[in-house]
């Protein structure tokens, strides 16, 4: 259901009523109704980027997973070394869905997992030897990988392993191949948000100035994408309508990218933001030393679409700009389809969300052309300006939830009781076992892509899925018979 400023307030309080009183405190700022008068101020509603209060379940990552599992690991033709005890690397092995082209093993590695599984020997006396040995080790076994990551585990700042002079010799032995230390080790920052920059001025630092001395025969329609995963096939949804438009995209970041592409991306005419939380520290470095504008995009759902093709030909020629009509024309009647299919079907529906990235604002327009309201929305990782931003997007009443805890959620979806949650996959058992329909909104649940027209179909199809299953009949929600007898659970 949809619910007053003056509802949700009230919401927030009885949710945390049972906190002590220091943390209720804390965990107030984190929690907001979305009101219209306070974002036309430039106000936000919520704290956020703040260290998670010890004695409450976060669900978000560290830096290292911002790093490897985001920013770097989908670069497929490099190998990324988990430098460390085996358990982040294993944890974090082929758990996002990254699709690319290539042979695994022997010219793409995204799927493979490599690491220097730290013994306590090694964090006795260091681990530099092994690291130099397992490099080697790579360059015998995959001998056409285009160059190498370390991202450091916790340890390795705590013991101080010289890994950029490793780098550094390794890089020389190697007749110059790109070798890039990563100081991403787990406990830094308050959450993966400080591994995305880590990682952005990794690439600054390591790979751009190889770049600046590489040839480049330009065009004036380059554009690079940067920030898309290629979850499902999501970067190769939007690549075909800016190729359709006129555009030559000589870089895609990091799903389905190479380390040619990362170097390309500074002679680009337009870098295309997607991501904005996790590359715009990149995109803005890219604008300040090489002149590059930067434009954020948003392919879920065709009114978002329409948006952002216009605004990306806004930067260049009528040529290009007449390119995003005729794209936007040609998939006209697809989009009909899918409206007139699923509208019906969805019309109403209430969604709750709580997710990374850009989607707990990027995805709310695509439910919007199916008729259906978002209710609730939230950031695992997010930063003020995330916030700012979906103030564009919701409407009065939304509740915002800032690094939402376990408790705080299930309590948001059992008094709200939308149609959908949309979240991760430490949610969603959760949510099902209380009769709620639940979609994957990191992963896609195995299926996608959502990004482009062709995602649209796909993206409405699930949602409809998820919410008609007749299986949802055949279960009770656990508050049912309390709310009918009068007693909040």
């Amino acid at each position: 259901m949809s619910m007053s400023i003056e509802e949700g307030k009230q919401l927030i309080k009885d949710v945390l009523e049972v906190y002590p009183e220091k943390t209720r405190k804390k965990r107030e700022k984190h929690l907001g109704v979305f009101d219209e008068s306070q974002a036309q101020k430039g106000e936000c509603s919520v704290k956020s980027n703040v260290k998670s209060l010890p004695g409450v379940m976060t669900i978000r990552g560290c830096a290292y997973a911002g790093s490897k599992g985001v920013v770097w690991g989908p670069i497929k033709d490099m190998i990324h070394i988990s430098h460390g005890p085996v358990g982040c690397g294993q944890y974090s092995w082929a758990s996002r869905r990254n699709y690319y082209i290539g042979t695994t093993g022997v010219d793409t590695f995204v799927t493979m997992q490599f690491t220097s599984d730290f013994q306590e020997r090694d964090i006795v006396f260091g681990g530099d030897k092994k690291l130099e040995k397992i490099i080697d080790e790579i360059e015998q076994l995959f001998p056409l990988n285009k160059g190498i990551t370390i991202q450091s585990e916790c340890p390795i700042g705590l013991i101080g392993d010289d890994i950029e002079a490793v780098s550094k010799k390794k890089s020389k032995e190697h007749d110059g191949k790109t070798i890039v230390p990563v100081r991403c080790e787990g406990f830094r920052g308050v959450s993966q948000s400080l591994g995305h920059h880590i990682a952005n001025d990794s690439i600054r630092d390591w790979v751009f100035p190889q770049a600046d001395k590489k040839a480049f025969e330009g065009t004036p329609y380059d554009v690079a994408i940067i920030g898309d995963y290629n979850i499902g096939g999501d970067a190769w949804s939007s690549r075909i309508l800016l190729e359709e438009m006129g555009l030559r995209v000589v870089a895609q970041w990091s799903g389905d990218g190479t380390i040619n592409e990362l170097m390309n991306t500074t002679k680009v005419k337009l870098n295309i933001l997607h991501c904005y939380r996790s590359m715009n520290y990149i995109s803005r470095h890219m604008e300040e030393k090489y002149g590059i504008p930067w434009v954020e995009y948003n392919f879920f759902g065709p009114t978002k679409i329409e948006e952002s093709l216009r605004k990306i030909a806004a930067h260049f020629d009528d040529k290009i700009k007449e390119g995003a009509e005729k794209v936007i024309a040609k998939y006209r009647r697809l989009v009909d389809g899918v409206i007139e299919k699923y509208r019906p079907r969805l019309e109403g529906k209430t969604v709750m969300l709580f997710v990374g990235g850009l989607r707990p604002r990027h995805v709310i327009g695509a439910y919007e052309d199916l008729g259906m309201n978002v209710v609730g929305t939230g950031y695992e990782f997010g930063h003020n300006d995330d916030y700012q931003r979906t103030s564009h997007y919701v409407k009065e009443g939304t509740v915002i939830y800032d690094d939402v805890t376990g408790y705080e959620f299930e309590k948001f979806v059992e008094k709200i009781q939308p149609d959908l949650v949309g979240s991760g996959i430490k949610e969603k058992y959760v949510f099902q076992k209380m009769g709620v329909p639940f979609r994957q909104m990191h992963s896609w649940d195995y299926s996608g892509p959502y990004h482009g027209y062709d995602g649209f179909g796909i993206f409405a199809r699930d949602m409809d899925m998820a919410i008609n299953n007749p299986v949802w009949k055949l279960t009770k929600a656990p508050w049912t018979d309390a709310q009918r007898e009068g007693v909040r659970a």
